[in-house]
């Protein structure tokens, strides 16, 4: 799904009120696309519409396809940044970080929303490491299920396995294949900037992409992955 310059899109982000969602919304916004973030909670609408979208409250935990495909009509591409996040349990790993990719994966067909772009981690693909949490071996495991399931759909997906993130502004600058990166961080930031870019030039259709801090900067990376 490349597009002009000039065209303006409508993306879906699930996990809207997520710290990468939030700073996707606003890269997109800034650059004239309409954003709709998804959130659990009426508190957080405010936070979307302050970085330029509007929001749906809706919880894909306790949500059906019908539902969510409502929403996702007439959107040009979907986002999934939800995740169960710190502190939570290994049971909600499932339900959230594989269910609702699933189920967001689902609705995307239905309404007929060919383009999905996939936030994982860089330890997806594998088992967790012998002497892991119980939470973070269900963790990579609901991670490595969703990647799985979404590579099983028709849809134009794209993964991106990003590296540990970290708070501190974007450099611009990133390692970006379609193959092993070594482990390392990368700014949340640079994470939105490269899902924007993906988005909006419809890049790396069904493929798996790692993510780290690097030196090319984020439009040649994405760019280099291939259409």
């Amino acid at each position: 799904m490349p597009t002009s310059a000039r065209q303006k899109l409508r993306v879906v982000v699930a996990g809207g009120h997520g710290k990468i969602a939030l700073l996707l919304t606003r890269t997109l916004t800034n650059r004239g696309h309409a954003v709709v973030g998804i959130v659990r909670n009426a508190d957080h609408v405010a936070d979307v519409e302050a970085m330029g979208g509007t929001a749906v409250v809706l919880d894909l935990e306790h949500s059906d396809v019908a539902s969510v495909a409502t929403v996702l009509e007439g959107a040009d591409a979907v986002v999934f940044a939800a995740g169960a996040g710190p502190g939570s349990t290994a049971e909600r790993k499932y339900t959230v970080d594989r269910d609702a990719s699933n189920l967001l994966a689902a609705a995307a067909e239905k309404a007929g929303v060919q383009r999905f772009v996939q936030i994982s981690t860089s330890r997806a693909g594998a088992p967790a490491a012998k002497g892991s949490t119980p939470v973070w071996v269900a963790y990579i495991d609901a991670k490595t299920q969703a990647e799985d399931a979404l590579k099983a759909t028709g849809l134009d997906w794209t993964i991106l396995r990003a590296g540990a993130l970290t708070a501190g502004p974007g450099t611009g600058r990133v390692t970006l294949a379609g193959r092993h990166v070594p482990r390392g961080s990368v700014p949340r930031e640079d994470v939105a900037m490269v899902l924007a870019e993906l988005v909006v030039s419809g890049a790396a259709v069904r493929r798996t992409l790692e993510l780290t801090t690097g030196q090319v900067p984020v439009a040649t990376a994405v760019a280099a992955t291939g259409p």
